[in-house]
């Protein structure tokens, strides 16, 4: 018998939507085993939507589209592929999904999880960036954590 799925949340606002496609992202890699944060910047600047470390220190990088319109004015994507180990997009279930590339991964959520559709390929992130970004991660992680336990305090940012 097939499986059938309710029928697809219709978002007010693409921030609305967006969330939701990050937040079934971020449940189904840390249903995985990954450890995620989400709106990580690089140092080149740019910033990702997601980005999850595997137990081996494997990094995974999502970019979120909530939209063909999301999708069609953001071309950065591809200057996140030299910081990561497998890339993939996260878009909801009503996505023009031929629109992607093949070359890359590709998630299907909404606001509860989120299914691979396609297998990211696996690549080998340069030793000297890896560490770079995993202690980017590591800071990052621990400045998070600082803030929740003390959101008045103002001390100066990793």
């Amino acid at each position: 018998m097939a499986e059938s799925y309710p029928d697809p949340v219709v978002f007010d606002t693409r921030p609305d939507a967006t969330l939701a496609v990050t937040r079934g992202t971020v449940r189904l890699l840390r249903n995985m085993g990954m450890a995620c944060l989400t709106e990580v910047s690089l140092n080149t600047g740019r910033r990702v939507d997601v980005l999850a470390l595997d137990k081996k220190g494997l990094a995974t990088v999502v970019e979120v589209k909530s939209s063909l319109e999301d999708y069609a004015v953001d071309a950065k994507w591809t200057e996140y592929l030299p910081f990561c180990d497998r890339f993939y997009f996260a878009v909801p279930i009503t996505f023009p999904i031929e629109i992607l590339p093949d070359s890359v991964g590709l998630i299907i959520a909404d606001a509860y999880g989120a299914s691979i559709e396609r297998s990211a390929a696996e690549g080998s992130m340069n030793g000297t960036r890896r560490k770079a970004l995993t202690l980017r991660f590591a800071r990052l992680a621990a400045d998070r954590v600082a803030d929740l336990m003390d959101p008045k305090l103002t001390a100066k940012r990793s």
